[in-house]
């Protein structure tokens, strides 16, 4: 994963794609260039983080988003988990099996089930926490204090806008 962001931009790339570019040139990489890349490099990093507790950063997604929403279908859970729907029926199908989660049918809608996550999945997750946390301060170490509030802002302005959705 994090080896693509290692690679030689194609011919014909966007412009702004090239690594070797210099970041305080006006034509330095493009801002969602450096998004990819640190996206890239957080998975990584996640991945290897939660390997110890048989997790993949993407199961561990939708574990998170279960903490804080109950009762969502894979559907929901997909979008919410950024995973198209295919990945997400796999993933629930993975997590379940491990009783990291149960599904129940939807009140007022048999036809869809609803995941939820159990009493185990709460205690996977909280010992996730301190290997996850760790990450999180190794990528804030370098940002000064002050100016974390506005790289965080940045971010969420940037989702915000691209998806219309906004934050309170």
């Amino acid at each position: 994963m994090a080896e693509a962001a290692d690679r030689d931009p194609a011919p014909g790339s966007a412009p702004g794609a090239d690594p070797e570019a210099d970041p305080e040139s006006p034509t330095g990489p493009l801002t969602i260039y450096l998004v990819k890349q640190l996206e890239l490099a957080i998975r990584s990093f996640m991945d290897e983080a939660l390997r110890p507790y048989g997790l993949t950063t993407f199961q561990y997604t939708a574990l998170t988003v279960l903490q804080h929403r109950r009762g969502l279908s894979s559907a929901q859970l997909a979008r919410r988990s950024f995973v198209r729907p295919q990945t997400m029926h796999e993933i629930v199908r993975a997590l379940e099996e491990r009783g990291l989660i149960e599904r129940a049918h939807a009140p007022g809608n048999r036809r869809i089930m609803e995941a939820r996550l159990t009493q185990e999945g709460q205690e996977l997750l909280a010992a996730c926490a301190p290997a996850v946390q760790e990450l999180e301060d190794r990528l804030l170490r370098d940002i000064p204090e002050k100016r974390r509030s506005a790289f965080r802002q940045g971010l969420e302005d940037g989702l915000a806008s691209l998806t219309g959705r906004h934050h309170g």
